[in-house]
């Protein structure tokens, strides 16, 4: 399928969480999963965290954004998405990269969780050892 010029469309990744974004010239909206993005995303703090690339650009206003997210916990969904918008700002106007690579939001954060070891109650945790 097509992609309209008038849409950048960039993908975002945090932990197992991973967001396609589409950017339109618009009014400011956000949908998520065809979800309101206050609705999706309920705590203040983390819509304030995905918000980030837009108010750091200026253009919170400019654009409507439509995400589909797909995998991981709502912090590495709100990370994916915030990665993934900050991806597409940079498609659209490549003098946002300096602001965003300096605030960090550029980096895919590539973190994830340790795999548990066989024979060991975690991923570090080791049973207790007894010499006798």
């Amino acid at each position: 399928m097509a992609v309209p010029k008038d849409q950048i469309v960039a993908t975002g990744r945090r932990k197992a969480a991973s967001a396609g974004v589409r950017l339109v010239p618009g009014t400011g909206q956000i949908q998520v999963n065809g979800r309101d993005f206050s609705d999706y995303f309920v705590s203040r703090t983390v819509r304030g965290y995905v918000m980030q690339p837009l108010m750091v650009s200026g253009t919170a206003e400019g654009y409507n954004v439509s995400a589909t997210i797909k995998g991981g916990g709502v912090i590495g969904q709100a990370g994916a998405l915030r990665h993934g918008i900050a991806r597409a700002l940079v498609k659209i106007d490549p003098e946002f990269r300096v602001v965003l690579k300096e605030s960090g939001m550029l980096t895919r954060d590539d973190r994830v969780k340790e795999r548990k070891k066989y024979g060991q109650p975690g991923a570090r945790k080791r049973f207790q050892f007894s010499k006798r």
